[in-house]
C-alpha cells in the first residue's frame, strides 16, 4: 500500500458544501490531464510542435532543411505546398522527407542550386481527426554580393571642412554589417567629431590634419555566409593651412528641418542626427510634449543615435534633435509613427468537448492597422469548408453547440495586416470517454490530529464526470459540512480527528460509465514536549544539565536532536546526550548560548529552548553587576490599523535594576535590516501601546537598560503588516528651474518607502504661469524626482506644486512654490559707457543699466573687459591678454585698478545672467597720464683712471612717460668712511654713458642715479667705485701678489735686490702669517662684526634702506665660507647693480688684481662684489682667508 504523508502546514479554511458532494457538469471546454497513460489512449487531432521561421534564410553552401513536426493520435501524415500548389517531393530526387516527420531535406551540396528552391512553403499534418497547417515559410538563400568596381578620386580638403565618405554597400541577404577599417584591419577611431552613420557612411563634422590617410576602407560583413566584402580604399588629404573659419552647426543627416520615421511595435526605434560645424557640435535629444522612457532609452554613437527598445504605440510623437556649438544651434524634428504587425490578445486554445456539449473558440488580435481575422478549418477557408450545423461564426469567435463526435477538426485563425500575419491552430476534439480515475489505488494518508487532510482523486471523462466520496465499505455519500470537495476531485477534511481514520472511496460517474478508487487515512497523535529545558546560570568550570521529555504517537518513532545557537553541538567529550538529558561538564564561557531540544517525526516537529549563561566563580558573595540580559518572548496583541500592543518578558537585571526599555522597529518591506527607534518605557513596564504607520511590515525588538549599560537586542518579534493609506505628506525641496530657454525643470525630494503609506507611489505635478489666468496643468508621473515642462516662454515665473498619491488616494493639498522657466542670454548691451581716469593707475567706469526684460534671466551683474593696446611712448606696440572685472547686482559703475601709466586702454561692458553674458557694448578707449619712472635697469662703472670714472646704464624698464633727464649725485668717501660734499649733475635723457673727470685719485665715490619724467623723479640706483692709484707714490714699495689678475700699476722700481727691501718683505710676511692665524681662529668661531656704523657712513643722504623685518642693517661676515650676505649686501662682479638689489648695501673686499697697499700700509682695492672666487683665478685656500681679506677685516 503506497504511503502518502500529508503536508504539515495548514491550508486555507474550507467553505461549506452541499449535503451531497458532487461536481456539476461544466458547460465549455474539458481539461485533459497531462497523464502520459491517458494521453496515449485518447484520440487527438494533429498539433504542429515545431516549424521553421516564417522568413527562412538558408546558406547556399549547405543542404536546405525545412522543419515541420507534429503530434496527434493516430500519428499524422504530412504534405507540402510550394508557392500555393502541391509540392510532389517524390518527383524531385534531391528532396526527401525525414521518417516519422514532415521535415524536408533538400540536398544541394552534391548538385543543384539553392536559388532553384526559393519560394513559399507550407506544411500540413493530417489524421482522421483533422489537419493542422504551418506558417507560410519563405525560403531564400543568403547573398553576399561584391562591390561594383568604381574609380575613387583622392579627396583634398582644408583643415576644418566637413566631409562624408560614402559606403553604399551592395544589397545582400540578410543586410550586411558595416564597419570602417584601414589596410591593417584596424578599426578607424571614432569620436564626437568622426562617426559612422546608420547607413554605413563615415561622417566628419570637421577634418583635421591627422585625418590624412590613404586607406579609408568600408567593409561589409555578411554573417550568414561568414564573408566580408571590401570597398576600394578612399584617400583623404587635409591641408594643414590656416583652419576654416568657425561656423555654427548644420545637419549632414537627416536633411531639412523635419523628417518622418515609421517603426513596428516591439522593434528598436533608432533615430539619427549627425551635424557638422566648427567647433564640433554636441547632439541633444528631447521628445516634444513628453519625456523619453526611462528604462528603454539608450544613446549610441556619441549621442548621435537615439534608441528606444520595445517600442509601443505610446512612443509615437515628435522627437527633436538639437546640435549645438559655441556659435549657435540647429534643430531637426522627426515625426515618429509606430505601427504594429498583428499580435495576440487571446489566441485560440484547444477545445475538448463531449457529444452534446457547447464551447467557443476565440481568436483576438490587435495591430496598427487593425488586423483582419480569417478562419480556416483543416487548412481550408471556412467559407468553402463543408457545412457544420453545430458551428456559428461571429467575427473573432466560433460558437459550437450540441457538438457531435464526427465533427472533430482543426481550426486555423489568421490575423493579418500590411505588416504581417499570425496563424494559430486550435483543435476541437469531440470525445466520448467513460470516467477514469488517475490517482493510484490504496494510497495511505497519515495526518497529525487537528490538522487538515487532503485525499486526492484525479479523474477524467467525457462528458465530465461527477465525483462522490464515501467513507467505509457500506457508507453513504459524505454529506456533513466538515468536508470540502474541490473541483479537481480532492476531498478536504479541514480538521482531522481520531474518528476520521478509515477507508475513503472516490466514485466518478458520467453517462458512459463509472469508476472508483479507495484510499486510506490514519490520524496520529501530535508530538509534544512535556518537560522543557530550563534557563540556567552556572559558574565557569561547573556542570549543567538540560532535560527534555517528549510524548509522541506510539506508531511514530521520534528523533531527538540537541542544538546550540541553532547549530550542531560542539564535537567535544564534555557534551553528552543520555536519553532525555543533555549534560555539559567543565563549562567554559564559550558554552553560553541557547540550547534547543528538537523532536522530529515523519509527520511533525516540535522544539523547546533554554538559555545558558556562564558566570565567573565568585569566591565571595559580592554581587556581579552587568548590563541586563535581553528581553524575550515578544508578543503582538490588539493588532489594529494604526496601533499594536507589544508585550515581553524581561531578562535578568544582573544586580542592577532596569531603568528603562528601548523599543526599536524594522520595516522589512522598505528597509530590511535597518532598525529605527520607536519608543521608550520605564523599567517597570512590560507592555507598550505602539503607534504605527500605514503600509509598513513591522518587526519589533526590545533592549533593557540599567546603570551599567544597555543589553543586546532581543530576538525580533513576529512581523505585522499594516494596511495601506493615502500619503500624509508631500515631497519637499520642490524647485522649478529651467535648463534651456524653452523649458521648466521641476524637481523635488521624493518620499521614501516608509513615507509612501501604500503601494503605487506617484506624484501629481502641477504648474501654471504666475502672472497669467491659465488653469493649472497637471500630469501624474511615476516615483521619480524630476519632470521637464517643454515649450515654455523664456524666464517666466511659474507657480508649482507637487502632490503625492498612491493606490489608496492623494496626500493633502501641497504648498505652492514659485520657479522660473529657463534663462537665455541677455539681448541688450549696456549703453552710455563713460570712463573717468582718476590717476595714472586707476579709472572709474560708468554705464547705463539695461532694461530688465532684456536680461531674460536672473541679473547677476555687469562684467568689464579691458585691455592695454600699446604704450603711449610708442616703444612697445603689442596686444596683451584681456582682463575681466565683474560687478555684482545692479551696479552701474566700477573702478579699474592696477592700470599702467601713460598707456592706451580699451574696454567694453556686458550684462551677465545665469545663462551667460550678453552682447558687448561698443569699445571705449581712454589714456592714463604719465607717472614717475622705475629705476634705471642697470648701472656700471667702467674704465677707472686716476681722475675719471665712466658710468654706463640702461634706461628704466618702465619709463611710465617721456623721460626728460637723468639726475646723477655722487660724493667721495674717505678712509674713515666719512662722506664728502654731494655733487648734483643733470644728464640729458638720450644719454646712456657719462664720464666724470677731475676726480681725486685713489678715492672711493658713491653714486646715486635716477630718471625723471614731467611728473617727477623715479626710484634710484646706487653704486660705489674707486679711482686708480697714483703710481709715483708707490715707487718705493712694490705691490704684493694678491691674485692671478693684472696689476693696475705699470711703472715699477726694481728694488728686489736691495737689503732693506728684503728685510721689509720678511716683516710683511711675518705680519701676514700672524693675520692668517688670527683670521683662521675667528672664522672657526663664526664671529660676525656689526657694521651699522660703517653703513651709516656710506648712506645716501636722501634714502636709508632697511631690512625687511626690523629696519636695521645686516651684518658682515668676515669668514670666507662662501655664505651670501643678508639681503642688500651683494654687488655683482661686473660692477652692475640691478634695480631690485639694495642701493647702499655693504660689499666684500675682493682679492682682485687691482688691490694695492698704500704707503701707510692700508689696503686700497677695487670693489669686487664677488663672494665666491673663480677657481681659475685664485690662490685662495678653502682652509683659511687670504692675506688681503685678513687685512681688510681690520680696516
Amino acid at each position: 500500500m503506497p504511503l502518502k504523508i500529508m503536508p504539515k502546514k495548514k491550508h486555507l479554511s474550507a467553505g461549506r458544501v452541499p449535503l451531497i458532494l458532487f461536481l456539476c457538469q461544466m458547460i465549455g471546454a474539458l481539461d485533459v490531464p497531462l497523464d502520459p497513460k491517458l494521453l496515449d489512449d485518447l484520440v487527438q487531432p494533429p498539433t504542429i510542435t515545431q516549424q521553421s521561421p516564417k522568413d527562412y534564410i538558408v546558406d547556399p553552401r549547405e543542404n536546405i532543411v525545412i522543419q515541420c513536426e507534429a503530434k496527434g493520435k493516430p500519428p499524422p501524415s504530412f504534405s507540402w505546398t510550394r508557392n500555393g500548389t502541391h509540392f510532389d517531393i517524390d518527383k524531385d530526387p534531391l528532396v526527401t522527407m525525414k521518417p516519422g516527420s514532415g521535415t524536408l531535406i533538400i540536398n544541394i551540396i552534391t548538385e543543384g542550386k539553392a536559388e532553384t528552391y526559393e519560394g513559399v512553403y507550407q506544411c500540413t499534418a493530417r489524421n482522421e481527426r483533422g489537419a493542422a497547417v504551418s506558417n507560410n515559410i519563405v525560403v531564400r538563400p543568403s547573398r553576399s554580393p561584391l562591390w561594383t568596381k568604381e574609380r575613387l578620386e583622392p579627396i583634398t580638403l582644408r583643415n576644418g571642412q566637413s566631409l562624408v565618405l560614402p559606403c553604399r554597400p551592395p544589397i545582400g541577404l540578410p543586410p550586411a554589417i558595416i564597419f570602417w577599417m584601414d589596410n591593417s584591419f584596424q578599426r578607424l577611431p571614432q569620436s564626437e567629431r568622426v562617426s559612422q552613420g546608420l547607413n554605413g557612411d563615415l561622417y566628419f563634422s570637421n577634418v583635421l590634419p591627422e585625418d590624412t590617410r590613404e586607406d579609408y576602407i568600408c567593409y561589409a560583413r555578411f554573417n550568414h555566409t561568414q564573408t566580408i566584402q571590401q570597398k576600394q580604399p578612399i584617400s583623404l588629404k587635409v591641408i594643414s593651412a590656416k583652419p576654416s573659419k568657425e561656423r555654427p552647426p548644420t545637419f549632414l543627416t537627416p536633411e531639412g528641418n523635419e523628417s518622418l520615421k515609421e517603426e513596428l511595435r516591439g522593434n528598436v526605434l533608432s533615430l539619427e542626427c549627425i551635424a557638422e560645424g566648427l567647433p564640433t557640435p554636441i547632439i541633444y535629444w528631447i521628445k516634444e510634449d513628453g519625456t523619453l522612457p526611462v528604462n528603454r532609452t539608450f544613446y549610441r554613437n556619441f549621442k548621435k543615435t537615439l534608441q528606444i527598445t520595445q517600442v509601443t504605440e505610446a512612443d509615437s510623437g515628435n522627437y527633436q534633435c538639437i546640435a549645438k556649438n559655441p556659435l549657435g544651434a540647429v534643430h531637426h524634428t522627426i515625426a515618429v509613427t509606430v505601427k504594429a504587425a498583428p499580435y495576440w490578445i487571446a489566441a485560440p486554445q484547444n477545445l475538448v468537448l463531449s457529444p452534446g456539449e457547447n464551447g467557443t473558440l476565440i481568436c483576438r488580435a490587435n495591430g496598427n492597422p487593425k488586423p483582419r481575422i480569417a478562419w480556416l478549418t483543416n487548412g481550408v477557408p471556412i467559407e468553402i469548408a463543408p457545412e457544420d450545423p453545430s458551428r456559428k461564426i461571429d467575427g473573432d469567435t466560433i460558437i459550437f453547440s450540441n457538438v457531435q463526435e464526427r465533427l472533430s477538426a482543426v481550426y486555423q485563425c489568421n490575423a493579418s495586416n500590411e505588416y504581417g500575419y499570425l496563424l494559430a491552430n486550435a483543435f476541437v476534439n469531440v470525445l466520448a470517454e467513460p470516467p477514469r480515475i488517475l490517482t493510484s489505488a490504496n494510497i495511505l494518508y497519515q495526518v497529525i490530529a487537528n490538522r487538515p487532510a487532503f485525499l486526492d482523486c484525479a479523474f477524467f471523462g467525457s462528458p465530465l464526470p461527477t465525483i462522490e466520496w464515501f467513507k467505509g465499505t457500506k457508507g453513504s455519500a459524505l454529506h456533513e459540512d466538515i468536508y470540502v470537495l474541490h473541483d479537481n476531485g480532492t476531498l478536504e477534511i479541514p480538521v482531522a480527528q481520531k474518528d476520521s481514520t478509515g477507508t475513503y472511496t472516490c466514485v466518478a460517474r458520467n453517462k458512459l460509465g463509472m469508476a472508483k478508487n479507495e484510499v486510506h487515512l490514519e490520524i496520529k497523535d501530535p508530538t509534544r514536549i512535556i518537560k522543557q529545558p530550563e534557563h540556567a546560570v552556572v559558574q565557569r568550570g561547573s556542570k549543567v544539565s538540560f532535560e527534555c521529555k517528549v510524548k509522541h504517537d506510539h506508531t511514530l518513532i521520534p528523533t531527538i536532536v540537541w542544538l546550540k545557537d541553532h547549530g550542531e553541538l560542539p564535537n567535544e567529550e564534555r557534551f553528552s546526550v543520555d536519553k532525555d538529558h543533555l549534560v555539559v561538564t567543565d563549562v567554559s564561557d564559550d558554552d553560553g548560548g541557547t540550547y534547543t531540544c528538537a523532536a522530529n517525526t515523519t509527520l511533525d516537529r516540535v522544539s523547546a529552548s533554554a538559555v545558558l549563561r556562564v558566570v565567573a566563580p565568585t569566591p565571595t558573595p559580592a554581587p556581579i553587576y552587568d548590563v541586563p540580559n535581553p528581553p524575550f518572548d515578544l508578543e503582538l496583541t490588539n493588532q489594529l490599523d494604526k496601533s499594536v500592543q507589544l508585550t515581553w518578558t524581561p531578562g535578568d537585571d544582573n544586580n542592577s535594576p532596569i531603568t528603562k526599555f528601548i523599543i526599536e522597529y524594522e520595516d522589512a518591506m522598505h528597509e530590511a535590516g535597518v532598525w529605527h527607534h520607536q519608543a521608550e518605557v520605564s523599567g517597570t513596564q512590560t507592555t507598550a501601546q505602539l503607534k504605527l504607520s500605514p503600509y509598513v511590515n513591522y518587526s519589533f525588538r526590545v533592549m533593557a537598560e540599567n546603570n551599567i549599560g544597555r543589553s543586546v537586542p532581543s530576538e525580533a518579534s513576529e512581523q505585522y503588516l499594516t494596511k495601506a493609506a493615502e500619503p500624509d505628506q508631500n515631497p519637499t525641496a520642490v524647485e522649478g528651474l529651467g535648463t534651456e530657454p524653452d523649458n521648466l525643470v521641476i524637481t523635488w525630494k521624493p518620499l521614501n518607502g516608509f513615507e509612501s503609506n501604500g503601494p503605487g507611489l506617484q506624484y501629481k505635478v502641477s504648474w501654471r504661469q504666475k502672472d497669467g489666468d491659465d488653469e493649472w496643468t497637471s500630469v501624474v508621473v511615476a516615483n521619480v524626482s524630476k519632470y521637464i515642462v517643454s515649450g515654455t516662454p523664456t524666464f517666466v515665473p511659474y507657480l508649482i506644486k507637487v502632490q503625492a498619491l498612491n493606490d489608496v488616494g492623494f496626500a493633502p493639498e501641497p504648498a505652492v512654490v514659485m520657479g522660473h522657466s529657463g534663462e537665455d542670454l541677455p539681448m541688450v548691451a549696456p549703453g552710455n559707457v563713460r570712463v573717468n581716469v582718476v590717476n595714472s593707475t586707476l579709472a572709474e567706469v560708468h554705464w547705463d543699466p539695461v532694461p530688465l526684460k532684456s536680461v531674460r534671466g536672473h541679473l547677476q551683474g555687469y562684467r568689464i573687459y579691458y585691455w592695454k593696446v600699446q604704450s603711449s611712448s610708442k616703444r612697445n606696440r603689442r596686444h596683451i591678454e584681456k582682463k575681466i572685472l565683474t560687478f555684482q547686482g545692479s551696479k552701474t559703475h566700477g573702478m579699474l585698478p592696477g592700470l599702467q601709466p601713460y598707456s592706451h586702454y580699451f574696454l567694453n561692458v556686458r550684462v551677465v545672467n545665469g545663462k551667460g553674458e550678453g552682447p558687448a557694448s561698443s569699445d571705449r578707449g581712454f589714456h592714463t597720464p604719465e607717472g614717475v619712472p622705475s629705476a634705471p635697469s642697470s648701472l656700471k662703472i667702467v674704465n677707472p683712471t686716476l681722475d675719471s670714472l665712466t658710468l654706463e646704464w640702461d634706461p628704466p624698464s618702465h619709463p611710465n612717460g617721456v623721460l626728460t633727464e637723468y639726475t646723477l649725485k655722487y660724493q667721495p668717501i674717505n678712509s674713515t668712511h666719512e662722506l664728502g660734499p654731494l655733487v648734483d649733475l643733470k644728464i640729458p635723457a638720450n644719454k646712456t654713458r657719462w664720464t666724470l673727470k677731475n676726480l681725486n685719485f685713489s678715492t672711493r665715490y658713491k653714486f646715486y642715479f635716477y630718471a625723471q619724467t614731467s611728473v617727477g623723479s623715479g626710484s634710484q640706483i646706487t653704486e660705489e667705485a674707486i679711482t686708480t692709484v697714483d703710481e709715483g707714490k708707490m715707487a718705493g714699495i712694490p705691490p704684493p701678489d694678491v691674485g692671478a689678475g693684472k696689476a693696475m700699476a705699470s711703472r715699477q722700481v726694481d728694488i728686489a735686490t736691495q737689503g732693506w727691501f728684503i728685510g721689509l718683505m720678511c716683516a710683511v710676511a711675518l705680519l701676514i702669517l700672524i693675520l692668517l692665524i688670527v683670521c683662521f681662529v675667528r672664522r672657526n668661531k663664526g664671529g660676525k662684526y656689526p657694521v651699522k656704523e660703517k653703513e651709516d657712513a656710506h648712506a645716501d643722504p636722501e634714502i636709508q634702506p632697511m631690512k625687511e623685518d626690523d629696519g636695521t642693517f645686516g651684518e658682515y661676515s668676515d669668514a670666507e665660507d662662501h655664505k651670501p650676505l643678508k639681503k642688500g649686501s651683494r654687488t655683482p662682479s661686473d660692477r652692475t647693480v640691478k634695480k631690485e638689489d639694495s642701493d647702499d648695501s655693504l660689499v666684500d673686499y675682493g682679492e682682485g688684481v687691482n688691490g694695492q697697499f698704500n704707503e701707510d700700509g692700508s689696503f686700497i682695492g677695487q670693489y669686487s662684489g664677488k663672494k665666491e672666487k673663480e677657481p681659475a683665478e685664485g690662490n685662495e685656500s678653502s682652509e683659511a682667508p687670504s692675506p688681503v681679506n685678513a687685512m681688510n677685516s681690520f680696516v
